[in-house]
């Protein structure tokens, strides 16, 4: 049989439940789940409750990332992160990983689908970078409760679409509001027609899944990863 590995997911809400449903899929036992009753100083992050943990998953807020990664990676255990909204901490979170010689990944969404979709923009964006007729716009809506906006989604497309060469400017706007999973557009519009690409989320579980997938893949790596 297959090698189990141990799970500690860090961020139970409706993500981390998410992630424990799925585990056995990806042949994860969860043995650890922190959330806001058992690790809102941070308590929870000790060597003992890591102790057989293989990888640990951050689908935590913003401002508890950076502290999350630092005392992870002290105790020598490879992570997945998840959460949005924490990228003024990534020069921090990269030397936590590189002084602790363990393996992080990140992403602003794991869903195979948004990956995808990454690569229809950013192809999009390179055709139209040399039509200067050719106006750019970049929208999303989520649901009321999600925190940050910009979503980590919306800002990774804009800026793959810089990289594809996109020099002109991209209007940029978000919507929160009720119990929306998430939709992107990238949009271009010219005299003559108007180009808009979209990707509506149906539910959280293509991010869980993606995940759990990467959680596979950083198993035994060391360094720093963005996907």
């Amino acid at each position: 049989m297959p090698d189990v590995h141990k799970l500690a997911i860090v961020g139970y809400g409706k993500m981390g439940h998410l992630v424990e449903q799925f585990a056995p899929d990806f042949g994860f036992e969860t043995a650890l789940k922190l959330d806001e009753f058992n690790n809102s100083n941070f308590e929870g992050i000790t060597a003992e409750n890591f102790r057989a943990i293989d990888v640990a998953i951050d689908f935590s807020i913003p401002a508890a990332v950076r502290r999350n990664v630092e005392s992870i990676a002290a105790l020598g255990v490879n992570m997945v992160l998840g959460t949005t909204g924490w990228q003024k901490d990534l020069d921090a979170v990269r030397q936590a990983v590189e002084r602790h010689n363990v393996g992080l990944v990140w992403s602003p969404n794991f869903s195979i689908g948004v990956n995808a979709f990454l690569r229809i923009v950013a192809e999009a964006a390179r055709i139209l970078a040399e039509e200067p007729d050719y106006g750019a716009w970049a929208w999303e809506i989520h649901h009321s409760t999600k925190k940050d906006a910009p979503s980590g989604t919306l800002i990774r497309l804009v800026d793959e679409m810089k990289k594809a060469g996109y020099a002109r400017p991209i209007d940029v706007s978000s919507n929160r509001a009720g119990r929306h999973p998430g939709t992107h557009e990238i949009g271009f519009d010219s005299a003559a027609d108007t180009i808009t690409l979209r990707h509506t989320a149906r539910s959280r579980e293509g991010f869980a899944r993606g995940a759990l997938k990467a959680a596979n893949w950083i198993v035994g790596k060391k360094g720093f990863f963005e996907k």
